[in-house]
């Protein structure tokens, strides 16, 4: 099996394929299969590689999977976290911004978190991960509305409100066309804050929602 090597030596890899690839294939085998599907042989066939070039980059199943949960909170979570730490002027220039983060799935990847949810019924050790996280989540959303002045059981409050709501949106699927998402937008920003947005802020989220659907990738 050809191999390459960085330039001190070490061995990094198969020439036909990368760690990335071995990652991307369990990514997409977790998404359409849940954990069950991610399996080295399946996925080597998939990759029209070996069983042996997988060693080149992972010890075990079990390094991948820890790799799976890695990916999922520097995607997922850091960019929620970002999205509620992102500088703002307004407290609902603040919760647009996560808005943003929910709306774009290049940043938060929802299939994914609903599939690592499915995981960790199952595995203790995930849903201690998951919890962590969840926690990190909620305390990045409180802390954005005590920015703004909410005293501390009413930031504990909106937080919950917002992020356990957006759970529940998710996985209801209503699948609901973006227009009427934006219709309603304004009156989620009144609802999440109890503050009235600027016509500026409702504008520049329809924006970033039409260029999301277009196919762009705003910031």
């Amino acid at each position: 099996m050809p191999r390459i090597r960085q330039k001190s030596g070490d061995l990094v890899g198969n020439i036909k394929v990368t760690r990335q690839d071995w990652l991307d294939a369990a990514l997409t085998a977790l998404l359409e299969h849940g954990v069950e599907g991610v399996k080295i042989q399946p996925l080597g066939e998939q990759l029209n590689v070996s069983r042996s070039s997988f060693y080149w980059y992972f010890q075990s199943r079990q390094d991948l999977l820890t790799a799976l949960l890695e990916h999922w909170q520097r995607s997922n979570s850091a960019a929620l976290i970002a999205m509620a730490e992102r500088p703002a002027t307004t407290i609902t220039e603040a919760v647009g911004n996560v808005f943003r983060c929910v709306i774009n799935p290049a940043l938060f990847d929802t299939r994914l978190d609903f599939a690592i949810r499915d995981w960790a019924r199952r595995a203790p050790d995930v849903r201690a991960v998951l919890h962590a996280s969840e926690a990190a989540r909620l305390e990045a959303l409180r802390a954005m509305f005590a920015r703004f002045g909410c005293p501390d059981l009413e930031a504990i409050a909106r937080a919950r409100i917002l992020y356990y709501m957006q759970i529940g949106y998710d996985d209801a699927q209503l699948n609901e066309p973006m227009d009427a998402r934006n219709r309603l937008m304004p009156s989620y920003l009144i609802g999440f804050t109890g503050q009235e947005p600027l016509d500026s802020e409702v504008e520049a989220l329809i924006a970033y929602a039409k260029a999301v659907e277009a196919g762009k990738n705003p910031k």
